[in-house]
């Protein structure tokens, strides 16, 4: 099962011409899921993987660039007839928000549904869930969000079940099912359990301690970085975190890889990276389109892929990398 984020944009506040606003979209086998839609967001998709009909969108708070970019794609897809559902959520306060803006989005063709979360609470999909997680920002109500995969079986050792007695075929798939098959059971001859993966986004947030709960041992935590230590203290005031505080709580939470997004546009993102280095060396900052593909554990860890380094054609057009 494929899982990746796509980073749509990946700047702060307000978009340059390097870095969109905040959004990220998480591929998940068949699911597509939108994590916050800042200005622009429909237009940073069309440019590189497509305006893709997304399942579901998560807002992580009620700042304008972490959504102001929904009414419009909500539009764009009645535009183009879309007839699936599709489900928005949030935290209180998300209805309101989505009633204000009707006017643009007005009448649309497909089921809209507007969700507000609860603190900690989780949204089921089939084999996995996405929890709220109340973070720290200005004192406003604002979420990050943790995708947390179901157990996995253990891995089938075929050669002990056959010694005991199970033809090969059908009914290994049985017991990896976990039914029994000819007398043998599969604490007999399956492996331990093997954890799903996790990926952990903060949205806007100071450091905080839920987030370093909830984000302990993800494979990916994609987290804030606006500020660069120098000005810490202008961090501390707008509720938000510089690129070192990032890299502690990644390194206390014990997580695989640090993304650092929501980058000022005056800073280069490399120099935050090679800030934060020093406390947790496997931190990464991405630009608008690349995308960090997230194998299960055995397989290895999460890799960044550049955009820069994809095949001419599944590049944007000279419009677009202008335009970055």
């Amino acid at each position: 099962m494929d899982l990746s984020l796509f980073f749509a944009g990946t700047g702060g506040s307000v978009p340059s011409h390097r870095r969109g606003l905040p959004a990220i979209l998480v591929r998940r086998g068949g699911d597509r899921l939108l994590f916050d839609c800042g200005e622009g967001t429909q237009r940073q998709l069309t440019r590189s993987v497509g305006l893709v009909d997304v399942d579901c969108v998560f807002i992580t708070h009620f700042h304008a660039d972490h959504w102001l970019g929904l009414p419009g794609m909500l539009k764009s897809f009645a535009l183009r007839e879309r007839d699936q559902p599709l489900s928005v959520y949030g935290p209180n306060g998300l209805r309101k928000m989505m009633d204000d803006t009707r006017f643009i989005y007005g009448r649309l063709p497909y089921e809209l549904s507007v969700v507000e979360l609860e603190p900690a609470q989780s949204v089921p999909f089939d084999d996995y869930v996405v929890a709220a997680v109340p973070v720290s920002h200005r004192g406003a109500t604002a979420y990050g969000y943790v995708l947390v995969e179901d157990s996995r079986a253990g891995h089938l050792d075929a050669k002990l079940a056959e010694q005991l007695g199970v033809t090969p075929g059908p009914d290994f798939g049985r017991l990896t099912r976990g039914d029994t098959v000819a007398g043998v059971t599969p604490q007999q001859v399956m492996g331990p359990t093997r954890e799903g993966r996790k990926i952990a986004i903060s949205g806007d947030t100071s450091p905080c301690e839920t987030l370093a709960v909830a984000a302990h041992e993800a494979d990916v935590l994609v987290h804030e970085a606006t500020f660069a230590e120098e000005e810490l203290e202008r961090a501390r005031q707008t509720g938000h975190s510089t690129a070192r505080q990032a890299a502690a709580l990644a390194r206390d939470a014990c997580v695989r890889m640090l993304a650092l997004t929501h980058i000022s546009s005056r800073y280069p993102g490399g120099d935050l990276r090679e800030e934060a280095r020093p406390v947790f060396a496997a931190t990464e900052a991405p630009r608008d389109f690349d995308t960090i593909d997230v194998p299960f554990p055995e397989k290895g860890p999460a890799q960044l892929i550049r955009w820069s380094s994809r095949p001419p054609r599944e590049q944007p057009s000279t419009e677009a990398v202008a335009a970055r």
